[in-house]
């Protein structure tokens, strides 16, 4: 099989394409793939250092300001997507592809409806319940929509339709994982809670988490708080700042970068509601507490929040209602009771896909057959 795969911009629209690559390529060695995204997206970092090809076209996001700057720059967006076009059925007529699949990020509107007036069988990826601006356009071109949210279906065309959930969560639900606590310094058999704001950490849970650790102390359980590589030393030094200091059950640490091997371990987490995440906490089946991002699109960090709380596998505390007593009542409740955390581990598992990227894959490959 020829696969193209387009999407980028952030990890959300990334690491799901990249799951299906590693799927198709594990199952069929002789398969081809191009990835195409723009010269300035993380994906430019990310794909290559995988070896993966890689091709680019210039694109930009519409702008949402309804000032004369927002205008400008939405005509110069049109201007760059119809260029876009051009260089993306180039590049398609160059690598000849069966299937081209876009997981959403501006620059797959380009690539997916160039490919779909050039008669190529397409399929786009939603992440999330509520969907994309990319995707919503391409929904009227492509052949069929892969989505992660039951709650996505009704907002495109129904015929369409399929859900698979999100390819990211079988590479979680398939990790062998010798990961111990130990290695942190922490005791094996203490139920352990995970912090972890993204990548990138949160400025509210970071500040809200910093100020918990003396309560935390003496907890009977462990807290692991990962604070985004680039906010470490600013944690460190307003907890230098305010003479606080971890105890034997507290670890700060900047960020895991074997966090597929150390999820497993977790009791419970607290973190943002990101499509990504918690296609990896329902695919493990992790109780949560989220506090979902309020600087994202449309909100839908809360829509995808709300999915888990419906059916009893998460908690949700706002951004703005996330103080340090709001925070401790929350976790105190739920590390203490193991019988709740059970009843949400089975909800949260229930909602998982923990083979989606064979799913999406199947789904890619059955299109491929259709036309």
């Amino acid at each position: 099989m020829r696969l193209m795969v387009s999407g980028g911009g952030t990890g959300g629209h990334i690491y799901p394409a990249l799951a299906l690559i590693d799927d198709l390529v594990a199952k069929d060695p002789t398969a081809k793939v191009c990835y195409v995204g723009t010269h300035r997206g993380l994906e430019s970092k990310i794909v290559p250092a995988r070896g993966i090809p890689f091709e680019t076209i210039k694109l930009q996001g519409f702008s949402r300001k309804l000032n004369w700057h927002g205008l400008t720059t939405n005509i110069e967006t049109v201007n760059l997507f119809l260029r876009g076009v051009h260089d993306a059925r180039k590049i398609i007529k160059d690598f000849q592809p069966d299937v081209v699949v876009g997981t959403g990020g501006y620059v797959s509107s380009a690539v997916l409806y160039a490919a779909s007036r050039m008669h190529i069988p397409t399929l786009i990826h939603e992440q999330n319940s509520v969907v994309g601006v990319t995707n919503k356009f391409l929904s009227h071109f492509v052949d069929q929509i892969a989505i992660a949210f039951e709650d996505a279906r009704s907002q495109f065309p129904d015929k369409k339709v399929i859900f698979t959930g999100n390819p990211r969560a079988q590479q979680v639900a398939q990790m062998h994982s010798d990961f111990q606590w130990d290695s942190y310094g922490l005791q094996n058999d203490v139920p352990t809670l995970l912090i972890f704001g993204g990548s990138q950490g949160a400025l509210k849970i970071n500040a809200v988490s910093e100020q918990a650790i003396p309560k935390f102390n003496d907890r009977h359980y462990q807290v692991v708080f990962v604070t985004g590589q680039k906010r470490y030393d600013d944690v460190m030094a307003q907890m230098k700042k305010d003479d606080i200091t971890p105890a034997a059950n507290v670890v700060v640490k900047p960020y895991i970068s074997n966090m597929p091997e150390v999820l497993p371990r977790v009791a419970a987490i607290v973190g943002r509601a990101g499509a990504t995440s918690l296609a990896e906490i329902t695919a493990l089946g992790i109780p949560s507490i989220l506090i979902p991002s309020p600087y994202v699109t449309n909100d839908h960090q809360t829509k995808n929040a709300r999915s888990l709380v419906n059916v009893g596998a998460a908690e949700m505390i706002t951004e703005d209602s996330l103080t340090v007593d709001h925070l401790m009542s929350v976790v105190d409740q739920l590390m203490k009771d193991d019988d709740k955390r059970q009843q949400m581990a089975v909800a949260a598992k229930k909602m998982g896909v923990p083979d989606a990227a064979d799913q999406l894959l199947a789904a890619v490959i059955k299109l491929t057959h259709q036309k």
